[in-house]
């Protein structure tokens, strides 16, 4: 069934409008400093040295931010995938309760979350470390997590594992050659957002890693071009826009397991 044309033309300005914050970014970090404030759409006074600006001062923050997004993943599939297994195909007393728990835990906002990991970390000395984010980040990513691989481990016919355990397979050996494999679609869907969730976080680097140096995220990196009378908008969007990019990638790459990850529930036959 052929579409409207007037349906394509809707769609194509929807797109402009939301888009549009992203090429403002893209050519205000083109921009030169004198030229900012001009406004104008397209960089007339077109400049790179924005970004030799944040290749000089930022690469550390990236760097950590990549850490701190990769040990993320890793810890929120650590915990979360041996839950989802038990939570879907080893059902005990009250696993109901603990699945509608997780529901609630998404709810709670990251900032009243934040004061309580202050608190915490200032009595275990680890604030302004990299550990300390990473936990934190994944107080975020293990609830939806858990639940996304809950949903797709339920749908795992149980004939499959009870035969591997028929052959005497432990439960371990299940989960780890049967059902890891057969979730690989979810398990990359998990770590996708676990890892730009703990990249674009700012309330938990911004409250419990405000004095880190070098081993600040690219996001709280940004701050060096905020002061109280000035602010540097080309290298601050350069920044934003070099930040952006590994998000991007990651979307594009893993964008087909992503959509199989989020829907299926089932396994074919």
């Amino acid at each position: 069934m052929r579409r409207p044309p007037w349906k394509t033309v809707i769609a194509i300005i929807l797109t402009a409008i939301m888009l549009f914050p992203v090429y403002w970014m893209i050519n205000v970090s083109f921009t030169r400093r004198a030229s900012i404030r001009k406004g104008d759409l397209v960089p007339r006074d077109f400049t790179v040295e924005h970004y030799a600006v944040v290749l000089r001062d930022q690469l550390p923050h990236l760097a950590t931010s990549l850490l701190i997004g990769l040990g993320t993943v890793a810890l929120t599939l650590l915990l979360a995938a041996p839950a989802a297994y038990g939570l879907s195909k080893l059902p005990f007393p009250g696993s109901r309760g603990l699945a509608f728990g997780l529901i609630v835990a998404q709810m709670v906002p990251a900032v009243v979350m934040s004061l309580g990991f202050y608190s915490i970390y200032t009595r275990l000395g680890i604030l302004n470390t990299v550990p300390g984010l990473i936990v934190a980040d994944s107080t975020i990513a293990v609830p939806f997590a858990v639940m996304l691989l809950t949903a797709f481990m339920t749908g795992i016919p149980r004939e499959m594992v009870e035969a591997a355990r028929i052959d005497g397979a432990s439960h371990g050996r299940v989960f780890w050659s049967v059902v890891l494999p057969l979730s690989r679609n979810s398990l990359i869907t998990v770590s996708l957002f676990a890892f730009l969730w703990s990249w674009s976080d700012f309330i938990f680097a911004s409250t419990l890693n405000r004095e880190g140096g070098s081993l600040r995220p690219i996001t709280m990196g940004i701050y060096d071009y905020i002061g109280a009378q000035n602010q540097e908008w080309g290298p601050m969007m350069a920044t934003a826009v070099v930040a952006s990019i590994p998000a991007a990638v990651l979307l594009v790459v893993a964008q087909k397991y992503v959509a199989a990850g989020v829907t299926a529930g089932a396994v074919k036959d």
